[in-house]
C-alpha cells in the first residue's frame, strides 16, 4: 500500500499510501461502507481519529427505528414511519429522499443482524420501543440503552474479520485535487502529528457531527465537525447548518462541560416525565403528544419554562422515572451514570437539561451518498441527504447510516468502474496548511450563550464578530489546530445561515421571530467557501428576506 513519496511533496509529507477508496470514520455509516466496498473487490483503508470503536455511534442509546415484516405494531406501516419522519423536519425534508431512506431500513437491519448484530428480544420477536414523534413502537434497541455500542461491536468485529485495514488515531486535514477540481485523497497526521498523504480516487466522509461546537454536549469529544470543513474547503457545498438538534435530556450536573450523560428519550417512551423543582409538568398543553412530542419542541419546551426560574432554578429540570419498573435493567446505561452521579431513579427524579446533540444538516448529498464534488462522498451525520430536514426523528440516524453507508460505497465502485473519478497520481497538494482559528473555550462560549436554543439577531450579530475578531491564521500542524479551525468555519457559517433565517423552525428556534414563515423560508440554505475561505451563503436571497 505504501509508496515513495516525491521530492515536490517531501517538504511537507514524510509518507504515503494509496487505496481505492478511502473511508474517514469508523461509525456506523463509515464501517458499512468499508465492509460494503471490500465487498465489491475494492482497495479501502478506514482512517479515524481515536481508537476505531469510538465515535458518535457507540454512545447511540436508543435505538433502530424501523419497520419490519411480522414484527410491529398493528397498523404500523413503512408509510407511516416516513410521515412521522416528515412531520418531525418541519417542512424541510426531501420527501422522496424520506420515503427511499426508510423503505431500506428493513434490508439495511436485516444484513447488520447478519453481521451478529444482536437486538434484544421481546415476547414476540424483538423488544420494541417508542420515541419522541413516533406514532407506534418501532423502535428496536440492544443492551437496553446502549444500541450503539452494539452496532459498533458487530460492524468492528466484521471489519476485522474482513481485515479492513484501519489506520487509528489519525487525523484528515484536506483534500488533494485533480487540475479537474476531481477529490483524489487527502492529507493526514499520524498521531505523532507527522504529515502524510493518502491517494484515492474516492474519499468518503463519515466523520459525524460537530457538537464540540457547544459547551454542553452529548457528542464525545471528537466530534469537531473536521470532516464538514474538509468537504466545504474542497468545494463542496452544505447546507440546513443552523439546523442543530439539541436532546432534550442529558444528565445534569453542576457546571458541565463537554460530554454529558444521555438520558435516553425511551425513558419517555415508557413511561417517565418532565417535571420542575416545584413538581409542575413542564409540557402540559405544550404539544398533544406532552412528553413525547418530537425533540427540538421538547427543548424549547424546557428553555422556555427555565427562562421563568421556577422555584428559583433556571438550569435543569427533572424527568420523573420513578413509575418504570425495572429501570436499572432497561435503562442499565443510564442508571450506571445517573448511579455515579448519586442519583436514584428508583426513588427521586433525574436532573436533566439539553444539550447539542445531532447536526441535521451537512454536506449535500443524493441518496447515494454522492456530493457535487467528483470522488468526494459523504453518509451518516456529516451528510445532509434531506432525511432529516428542520429536525431529526428520533432513532432514524443509525437506519441513515446503515443505508446511506451501504449506497456510498456502491456509487464510489460504479463510479470508479465507469472511470468517472479523478487519477490519484494527478493529485495537488492544498496550496495552503494555515486556516483561520478561533480559540476553542472562547468559541464555545459564544456560540452556547447566542446560537445555542433560542437565538435572536443581536445575539447573533454578536456572536459574528466575536468570531470576526479573535480568529488568527494558524498552520494545520495538529490534530488540535485542525479541530479548532474546524470548529471556527463552522461556527461562522451556523451563524450567518442563522443569522438569515428570520423564522422559527424545528431545531432553529428565533426569539425574534417566533413564528413559522413557509412562504419565504421552505427551503434550504447552500453554504460555500468564498475564494477568500469565509463561509458564504450561496442560495439566491429571496424577493423580502435580509
Amino acid at each position: 500500500m505504501s509508496n515513495p513519496v516525491s521530492d515536490q511533496e517531501a517538504k511537507t509529507t514524510q509518507w504515503e499510501a494509496a487505496a481505492d477508496l478511502v473511508v474517514l470514520g469508523s461509525g456506523v455509516a463509515g464501517l458499512t461502507a468499508a465492509l460494503r466496498a471490500r465487498e465489491l473487490g475494492l482497495r479501502v483503508l478506514v482512517v479515524t481519529k481515536a481508537a476505531v470503536a469510538d465515535g458518535n455511534t457507540r454512545w447511540a442509546q436508543g435505538g433502530v427505528a424501523v419497520v419490519l415484516d411480522g414484527e410491529r405494531d398493528e397498523g404500523d406501516t413503512v408509510a407511516a414511519h416516513a410521515a412521522d419522519t416528515l412531520t418531525a423536519g418541519a417542512g424541510l425534508c426531501d420527501t422522496t429522499a424520506v420515503h427511499d431512506i426508510i423503505t431500506a431500513g428493513p434490508a439495511a437491519v436485516a444484513k447488520l443482524r447478519g453481521l451478529g448484530a444482536v437486538f434484544d428480544a421481546g415476547v414476540a420477536g424483538l423488544a420494541r420501543t417508542r420515541e419522541g414523534g413516533h406514532s407506534a413502537f418501532r423502535v428496536i434497541h440492544a443492551g437496553g440503552d446502549a444500541t450503539g455500542a452494539e452496532v459498533e461491536r458487530a460492524l468492528v468485529t466484521a471489519a476485522g474479520e474482513h481485515g479492513i485495514p484501519v489506520l487509528e488515531r489519525h487525523i484528515a486535514v484536506d483534500a488533494l485535487r485533480t487540475p479537474a477540481g476531481a477529490v483524489a485523497g487527502v492529507t493526514v497526521l499520524d498521531p505523532d502529528g507527522v504529515p502524510g498523504v493518502l491517494r484515492a480516487p474516492a474519499v468518503l466522509l463519515a466523520t459525524g457531527g460537530f457538537g464540540q461546537l457547544y459547551q454542553a454536549t452529548s457528542n464525545p469529544e471528537i466530534a469537531t465537525g473536521d470532516g464538514l470543513a474538509l468537504a466545504l474547503r474542497a468545494g463542496a457545498l452544505v447546507a440546513d447548518i443552523e439546523f442543530v438538534q439539541f436532546h432534550p435530556t442529558v444528565l445534569y450536573t453542576p457546571g458541565a462541560r463537554g460530554r454529558c450523560p444521555l438520558v435516553t428519550e425511551a425513558v419517555r417512551g415508557e413511561g417517565a416525565v418532565l417535571v420542575d423543582v416545584t413538581g409542575a409538568l413542564v409540557m402540559r398543553g405544550v404539544h398533544p403528544l406532552a412528553d413525547l412530542a418530537p425533540r427540538d419542541v421538547v427543548s424549547a419546551a424546557i428553555t422556555r419554562h427555565l427562562a421563568q426560574a421556577p422555584g428559583g432554578v433556571d438550569d435543569h429540570v427533572y424527568l420523573d422515572a420513578t413509575g418504570i419498573s425495572g429501570f436499572a435493567q432497561r435503562f442499565p446505561t443510564v442508571y450506571a451514570a445517573c448511579t455515579t452521579a448519586g442519583v436514584d431513579p428508583h426513588r427521586e427524579p433525574i436532573p436533566v437539561t439539553p444539550a447539542a446533540h445531532f447536526a441535521c444538516g451537512g454536506v449535500v448529498t443524493g441518496i447515494e451518498g454522492r456530493t457535487g464534488v467528483p470522488g468526494l462522498y459523504a453518509a451518516g451525520e456529516v451528510a445532509r441527504t434531506g432525511l432529516h430536514g428542520a429536525n431529526r426523528l428520533a432513532s432514524n440516524s443509525l437506519l441513515e447510516g446503515l443505508v446511506l453507508g451501504e449506497r456510498a460505497a456502491e456509487a464510489a465502485a460504479a463510479d470508479l468502474a465507469a472511470g468517472a473519478l479523478g487519477n490519484p497520481l494527478h493529485g495537488r497538494l492544498p496550496a495552503t496548511v494555515a486556516a483561520p482559528v478561533a480559540e476553542r473555550d472562547a468559541l464555545q462560549r459564544v456560540m452556547s450563550r447566542y446560537a445555542g436554543i433560542g437565538r435572536d439577531a443581536e445575539g447573533l450579530a454578536v456572536a459574528g464578530s466575536v468570531l470576526d475578531l479573535s480568529v488568527e491564521d494558524s498552520p494545520l500542524w495538529t490534530h488540535r489546530m485542525v479541530e479548532d479551525a474546524a470548529l471556527t468555519l463552522l461556527a461562522q457559517a451556523l451563524v450567518a445561515a442563522a443569522a438569515r433565517r428570520t423564522e422559527s423552525r424545528g431545531c432553529h428556534v428565533r426569539t425574534d421571530f417566533t413564528e413559522r414563515d413557509d412562504e419565504l423560508w421552505q427551503r434550504s440554505q447552500l453554504i460555500r467557501l468564498s475564494p477568500s475561505g469565509q463561509p458564504v451563503l450561496a442560495d439566491p436571497i429571496l424577493e423580502g428576506v435580509a
